[in-house]
């Protein structure tokens, strides 16, 4: 998963810290969060997993989330090729796969949303992520279990995602009179990290592709006001309103550490800088000095936020956060992004993780106080923990070795 990176050398007193942080991650992750999923989340009678779980791991809706069953798959099938081959984790995965080919594919190439515990469908969404993280199971458990038959799969089904990124009344989604041209970043981010997710170290018949991504996100970068939009309009221009004055910190943040693998791997000075910057920025913008932890949404503005969640402070922001932040200190060496690692760390090891039963709360109010003791829910599952804790597990231990 990690392109083959030119880090720094840490100091000795640093090199000690790291691995006091290195051993903090490998218990959460391996003894307290996958665990958990492991134990209260697949489901032996249909397949698949159930995903609304609450802080015990009690079943409290039996509803399946394609979107939810792809990623859960592609996070055990990459713990059994990147960390150890356990059958379990092998078995989980595949699990995820069958139902999703079974009972979330339609003729047409599109994924339902949800469906029953049994696999009937329930919602059709008028987007494309379902199928991207459909994709990103498929091509999990093929690179786990040398399967070439789903690779095949998901490289086709990528092939139908690109088609219809950028033009949604492909999938039935109407275009109204009123409605303004706009991109939204979460498209050229996502496809940028299935690319990767897809190809392997095999990317070359990506090329354009990779590059098309690139630029798409970049129109969202207004590096002379240190901030990443999330809508403009496809040639990047500002969009008007509260749409196009939108930031979402801890997306930015995530689509910053993609560009940082791309820039690396295609050893691109400028594109790492700017990956780099765009982490910062968003950290800047998006921290609450009062009460700290990363806001939901702000508007670029000072207006009045139109997402009336704006000021929650939910997991998966702090997750991508603590990989991103400690990825630009692995390849500068600046202590600002190591002061901002463990700023992050100290806010989300202090609110998110159960102590009582393991993995992690997703939802807080501005002052850090939980709104929900739920694990699991329809927009939150086992992927963005297990990811960021994995992806800083592995970079702390390179660290510590350098």
């Amino acid at each position: 998963m990690l392109p083959t990176f030119d880090l720094v050398s840490p100091s000795p007193d640093r090199r000690t810290t790291l691995a006091r942080y290195r051993q903090r991650y490998e218990t959460e992750l391996f003894e307290r969060v996958i665990p958990f999923w492991e134990t209260h989340s697949p489901d032996p009678e249909h397949e698949g997993y159930v995903n609304c779980l609450d802080r015990d791991g009690t079943v409290y809706d039996t509803t399946k989330y394609s979107w939810l069953q792809g990623r859960q798959a592609w996070i055990f099938s990459t713990l059994y090729r990147e960390v150890e081959p356990r059958d379990e984790w092998l078995d989980i995965a595949e699990r995820g796969v069958a139902f999703l080919r079974e009972h979330a594919l339609r003729p047409n190439g599109q994924v339902f949303f949800s469906l029953t515990r049994d696999g009937q469908p329930i919602y059709q969404q008028r987007k494309i992520f379902s199928e991207c993280f459909y994709v990103m199971g498929l091509a999990g458990v093929a690179h786990a279990a040398d399967r070439p038959d789903l690779l095949d799969e998901a490289k086709s089904m990528l092939e139908q995602i690109w088609a219809w990124a950028y033009d949604w009344s492909e999938v039935g989604r109407p275009v109204h009179e009123g409605q303004p041209e706009a991109q939204r970043l979460a498209v050229p981010m996502i496809l940028l990290n299935l690319i990767e997710v897809v190809a392997g170290d095999d990317a070359e018949a990506y090329s354009v592709e990779i590059d098309e991504c690139i630029e798409r996100i970049r129109r969202h970068v207004d590096p002379d006001a240190g901030l990443v939009r999330e809508n403009v309009r496809p040639d990047g221009t500002p969009l008007e309103g509260s749409e196009g004055r939108l930031l979402n910190p801890g997306h930015a943040i995530e689509a910053g550490w993609f560009l940082q693998h791309w820039a690396q791997r295609l050893d691109r000075p400028s594109l790492q800088k700017l990956a780099a910057d765009v982490v910062r920025w968003s950290f800047e913008t998006g921290w609450d000095d009062e009460h700290g932890g990363l806001f939901y949404f702000l508007d670029a503005e000072g207006e009045p936020p139109t997402k009336l969640e704006w000021f929650m402070k939910l997991w998966w922001p702090h997750t991508e956060a603590l990989y991103a932040h400690l990825l630009n200190y692995a390849l500068t060496g600046r202590e600002e992004d190591w002061v901002a690692f463990e700023q992050v760390h100290d806010y989300a090891f202090e609110h998110f993780p159960d102590p009582d039963h393991g993995g992690w709360f997703g939802y807080l109010d501005r002052e850090g106080r939980r709104t929900h003791e739920c694990k699991g829910a329809p927009y939150k599952g086992c992927f963005h923990v297990p990811r960021g804790l994995w992806l800083c597990w592995q970079l702390l231990s390179v660290l510590e070795d350098a």
